[in-house]
C-alpha cells in the first residue's frame, strides 16, 4: 500500500492510496470462509457450502465493502498520524472510482481531495482588549418592573364600558382591502392620547374606526396589532376598524405579603424593602447574562479580525454541495457561505484554545448539568426533595436519549461556556457602565 499527499497550496490537497492485491485479499479471503460457513443457500448443506460458490455469487460485493473499509481507516490513519487539521471530509474522486473494473482489476488507486488549515497563533493575553458593559438598575428600571409585577399579579375584571386604562380584544379590519383579523388585542394606556377618546365608553360588540398611524407613538405597537414587523409597519396608513368583543381591566396588585409569595415564592421576601432589594437583584442577574453574551460576540469578532487562518473556500463549497443531497446550492452559498465560514473558523480558534488550554469536560459535570436543566424546568430544589435518589436515573436517561444526542449537546455547551469563561479571565474586558436603554440601542447598532 502506498499513500501521498500531494499539496496544491496551504489549504487545498490531494491524497492518493494504491493498493496492490496483497493489500485486500488476506481479508477478502477470510470474509469468503466466513460466508461459506453461514451461508443458507439452496442445494447445499449449511456450513458446507464451498468457497467457490459464495465467491460467485458474492465475491464482487465482499471486494467492494473490504477496500472501502480498509480505504476508510487507512485515510483515518493517515491524517491523524500526519496532524493534517482538515475541514470537512475527504472527498473522494467519484470520476476515478467509476471507472474502476472489479471484475478484472488487481491494483487500485483512488484519490480524495482534502481541504486543510495550516497551525496558526492566537493572542490569549491581557494585552487583547474588548469592550463589555455593565447595566445598571436605574429607577426607570425599577419603576417599570415593579409596575410590571403589580399588573401582572393584578386582580381582572370586565366592565361594560372601556375606559383609558383598559384592554380591548376585537375583530380588526380594514376599511378599504381584503386585510382582516379575527384576533386583535389593544391596551388603550398606550393608544396616543387624542385617540383614546375614540374607545373610552366603548361597550361590546360597538365598532371604532381610526387612522392606525394615528394610533401609536411606538410603530412596534403598530406592528403587533396588525401582525406585521416594526419596520413595515413604519410605513403603515389607512382607515381600520376595531369591533370590540371583550373588555378587560387589570387592577394592579397591592405591594404586600400577597404579592412578594407569588412573585418569589412563600417566605422568601416578607418587607417591602427586602422585595424591592430581591427585584433589583434579578434584574441585575438577568442584565448581567445579556451583557456577557453580547461580549462574548464582541471577543468573537475581536478573534476573527486578529487571527489569521486562510480557509479552503472553494473545497469547503465543493464539499458542502457534494455532501448535502441537493440542499445547497450556488445561490444558497452567494447568500450563506460568507456566515459558515465565519462560524468554521471561530470554531477553529476555540477548539485551538481548548486544545492548547487542556480544557475537558467530564461525564459528571454533563449529568449535574442535566440535573440542573431538569429541576429548572420542573420548580427548582423543593422538586428535588421529592425526587430524591431518583434524580441520577432521570438524568441518566434524560442524556441516553436521542441516541446520545443530549449528552453531547449538553457537553458541548459545557465545553464552550468553559473556552469563553477561559477567554474572559485571560483578556483584559473594559467594563463600561450603562443604562437599560444605551444598553438596547448599542445591540441595535452592532453589526455582527
Amino acid at each position: 500500500m502506498e499513500i501521498t499527499l500531494n499539496k496544491k497550496n496551504s489549504t487545498e490537497g490531494l491524497i492518493k492510496i494504491r493498493l496492490t492485491e496483497g493489500d485486500y485479499q488476506p481479508r477478502v479471503e477470510e470474509k469468503l470462509k466466513d460466508y461459506s460457513r453461514k451461508a443458507n443457500i439452496k442445494g447445499f448443506r449449511q456450513g458446507k457450502v464451498p468457497t467457490g460458490v459464495v465467491k460467485k455469487m458474492f465475491g464482487k460485493s465482499i471486494l467492494v465493502d473490504e477496500i472501502n473499509h480498509l480505504l476508510s481507516n487507512k485515510l483515518s490513519d493517515y491524517i491523524k498520524e500526519n496532524k493534517l487539521r482538515i475541514l470537512g471530509e475527504p472527498l473522494p474522486n467519484q470520476e476515478k472510482a467509476s471507472g474502476i473494473d472489479w471484475d478484472t482489476q488487481r491494483d487500485f488507486e483512488f484519490e480524495y481531495q482534502i481541504g486543510m488549515v495550516e497551525d496558526f497563533t492566537y493572542d490569549l493575553s491581557p494585552s487583547v482588549k474588548v469592550q463589555g458593559y455593565t447595566i445598571t438598575v436605574d429607577d426607570k428600571v425599577m419603576d417599570e418592573t415593579i409596575a410590571d409585577l403589580k399588573n401582572r399579579f393584578g386582580n381582572m375584571t370586565y366592565p361594560e364600558a372601556a375606559g383609558a386604562e383598559d384592554n380591548l380584544t376585537g375583530e380588526l379590519r380594514a376599511k378599504d382591502g381584503d386585510f382582516k383579523k379575527e384576533y386583535a388585542f389593544l391596551q388603550l394606556d398606550k393608544v396616543n392620547k387624542k385617540e383614546q377618546a375614540r374607545f373610552v365608553g366603548v361597550k361590546k360588540d360597538e365598532e371604532v374606526e381610526f387612522e392606525v398611524s394615528k394610533l401609536f407613538a411606538d410603530e412596534g405597537l403598530t406592528g403587533q396589532l396588525l401582525g406585521i414587523p416594526a419596520e413595515e409597519a413604519k410605513s403603515a396608513k389607512g382607515t381600520y376598524i376595531f369591533k370590540v368583543t371583550n373588555i378587560s381591566h387589570n387592577e394592579p396588585a397591592a405591594v404586600n405579603t400577597e404579592l412578594f409569595d407569588r412573585v418569589f415564592g412563600p417566605g422568601v421576601v416578607t418587607t417591602e424593602a427586602d422585595f424591592i432589594q430581591k427585584v433589583k437583584e434579578t434584574i441585575a442577574e438577568n442584565y448581567k447574562r445579556e451583557s456577557e453574551h453580547f461580549l462574548d460576540h464582541h471577543i468573537e469578532d475581536y478573534y476573527l479580525d486578529n487571527t489569521k487562518i486562510e480557509m479552503p473556500a472553494e473545497f469547503l463549497k465543493n464539499w458542502l454541495k457534494s455532501t448535502s443531497n441537493g440542499q445547497v446550492t450556488d445561490d444558497v452559498l452567494a447568500k450563506e457561505f460568507d456566515a459558515y465560514a465565519r462560524g468554521l473558523k471561530w470554531d477553529l480558534v476555540k477548539n485551538k484554545i481548548a486544545e492548547d488550554k487542556q480544557i475537558t469536560v467530564e461525564s459528571e459535570e454533563v449529568r449535574g448539568k442535566a440535573k440542573e436543566m431538569i429541576l429548572a424546568q420542573f420548580g427548582g430544589q423543593q422538586f428535588a426533595a421529592q425526587l430524591g435518589d431518583r434524580m441520577d436515573a432521570i438524568a441518566d436517561n434524560y442524556l441516553q436519549s436521542e441516541n446520545g444526542q443530549n449528552f453531547m449537546r449538553l457537553y458541548n455547551q459545557l465545553r464552550g461556556e468553559k473556552i469563553m469563561k477561559l477567554i474572559r479571565e485571560s483578556i483584559t474586558v473594559q467594563e463600561k457602565k450603562v443604562s437599560a436603554d444605551e444598553f438596547k440601542k448599542i445591540v441595535e447598532e452592532h453589526k455582527h
